[in-house]
C-alpha cells in the first residue's frame, strides 16, 4: 500500500491588526496604518498596511524610523484583545476543516489536511473554503499556501499576498525548489544568506551542487538541514501542542541605560519577574539560562550558559560579558531561561 502524499495548509492573515482596525474603520484601508508603540516611547511596529509598506515600513521597525519615512502615517496602539477575539474566530474556522491544526501566532497557523474526505480531498478547494469563511465570519482575508511540506505551504502563502492562494503539487515541488531563493528557506536568515551569497549561492539550484559534507563543515548541523530543505524535503509533523522552548522577560528603556554599572541595577526587576513567570510554569526542568542585550545601535547579542542557577548573580555575570562585546548603551534588556526539550526529559527517564 502506497503511503498517502501530504496535504499541508498554512494559513496567514493579511497585516493582520491593521486589517482588523480597517474593518471597524474604512477610513483608514487607503493610508498609510501601522499598528505598534509610540515613538517617545521607543516602541516598534507590530504590523502595517500595505499602503505603508510602499515606504519601507515592516514589523518591528522602530516607530521612530517608521516615522522619519512616512511622516504621514497614521500610528494606532494595538486593541490586543480585540485582535485575541477575532483570531479565536478565524481558529474555528480552521478547526472545523481539521483537528490538526499547529497554530504559529494569533494570525497565522498549519493544518494538515490529509486526511479530510470532504471536498473531494482537494487541498485547494479546502484552502477556498477557509478565505471565504474566514472573510465571511471576520471581515478578513486570509491568504493561504497549500503543498506537500510544512515549509513550502510556508512560502506559498507568502507568495501572492495579500488575499492569495498558491498551490504546489508534488509533482511540482522539485522545479519550484530549483529556482527557489535560498535566502527563502526556512532558518536562513541575514547571516547565513550572506555567507551563502559570498560563496556564490543564490537558488536552492546552486546550492545543490555542493556536497553534504561542504556544508556540514561550514554551517554545522544547520547543513544538514540546507541539504534537505534545497531537495524539497521536510517531513515536520503538523503540531497540535506546539512545546515552549524558553520563558522570558525582556523590556525596552525609555532611554539608553548609559553603562554597565545601569545595565545591571535594571536586571533586578527583570529577575523578579522572570521567577513570577517561572512559578506560574510550575518550574519547568531548564537547560540553561541566556541574557539578551540591544545596543543603541541596534546590534543584538545574545549569552548563554549552563550550570548556572536562575537568580540575580548569574544574570549579572552572563551581563558582564554580554556588554563587554559592544560597550555601548543599552537599549534593551531580557533575561530567561532555556527550557529542557521533551524528548530530552523522557530519555533521561528511560532505564539503563
Amino acid at each position: 500500500m502506497t503511503e498517502r502524499v501530504r496535504k499541508i495548509l498554512h494559513a496567514d492573515c493579511d497585516c493582520f491588526f491593521a486589517a482588523v482596525e480597517m474593518r471597524d474603520n474604512p477610513a483608514l484601508r487607503d493610508i498609510p496604518l501601522a499598528i505598534g508603540g509610540s515613538r517617545e516611547q521607543r516602541g516598534v511596529i507590530a504590523t502595517c498596511n500595505y499602503p505603508a509598506r510602499t515606504f519601507g515600513i515592516h514589523s518591528a521597525m522602530p516607530t521612530a524610523r517608521a516615522l522619519r519615512l512616512c511622516p504621514h502615517l497614521t500610528l494606532m496602539r494595538g486593541q490586543f484583545e480585540k485582535y485575541r477575539e477575532v483570531s479565536r474566530q478565524i481558529q474555528a474556522v480552521f478547526h472545523e476543516l481539521t483537528p490538526l491544526v499547529e497554530p504559529l501566532s494569533l494570525d497565522e497557523a498549519f493544518l494538515d489536511v490529509t486526511e479530510v474526505e470532504g471536498f473531494r480531498g482537494s487541498a485547494t478547494w479546502m484552502a477556498e473554503w477557509i478565505k471565504a469563511e474566514c472573510y465571511r465570519r471576520t471581515g478578513i482575508t486570509v491568504s493561504v499556501g497549500a503543498a506537500p511540506s510544512k515549509f513550502l505551504a510556508k512560502i506559498a502563502s507568502d507568495w501572492e499576498k495579500p488575499d492569495g492562494l498558491t498551490v504546489i503539487p508534488p509533482e511540482q515541488v522539485d522545479a519550484f525548489v530549483r529556482d527557489l531563493p535560498v535566502k527563502k528557506l526556512h532558518g536562513v536568515g541575514p547571516a547565513t544568506g550572506a555567507r551563502l551569497d559570498a560563496m556564490g549561492i543564490r537558488t536552492c539550484a546552486e546550492l545543490r551542487t555542493l556536497p553534504i559534507e561542504r556544508l556540514l563543515d561550514d554551517f554545522g548541523k544547520f547543513g544538514r538541514r540546507l541539504y534537505e530543505l534545497s531537495r524539497g524535503l521536510d517531513d515536520r509533523p503538523v503540531r497540535i501542542e506546539r512545546e515552549r522552548k524558553s520563558v522570558g522577560v525582556e523590556t525596552t528603556f525609555d532611554q539608553d541605560l548609559p553603562d554597565l554599572a545601569a545595565a545591571s541595577a535594571a536586571l533586578a526587576p527583570l529577575c523578579d519577574k522572570l521567577q513570577g513567570r517561572l512559578e506560574r510554569h510550575g518550574h519547568p526542568p531548564m537547560a540553561g539560562l541566556f541574557v539578551k542585550v540591544r545596543f543603541d545601535d541596534f546590534s543584538l547579542t545574545t549569552l548563554e550558559s549552563r550550570g548556572l542557577t536562575p537568580d540575580a548573580d548569574s544574570y549579572t555575570r552572563l551581563l558582564e560579558q554580554a556588554w563587554a562585546r559592544a560597550r555601548r548603551p543599552v537599549r534593551l534588556l531580557g533575561v530567561g531561561v532555556r527550557l529542557v526539550p521533551e524528548e530530552a526529559r523522557q530519555q533521561l527517564t528511560l532505564p539503563i
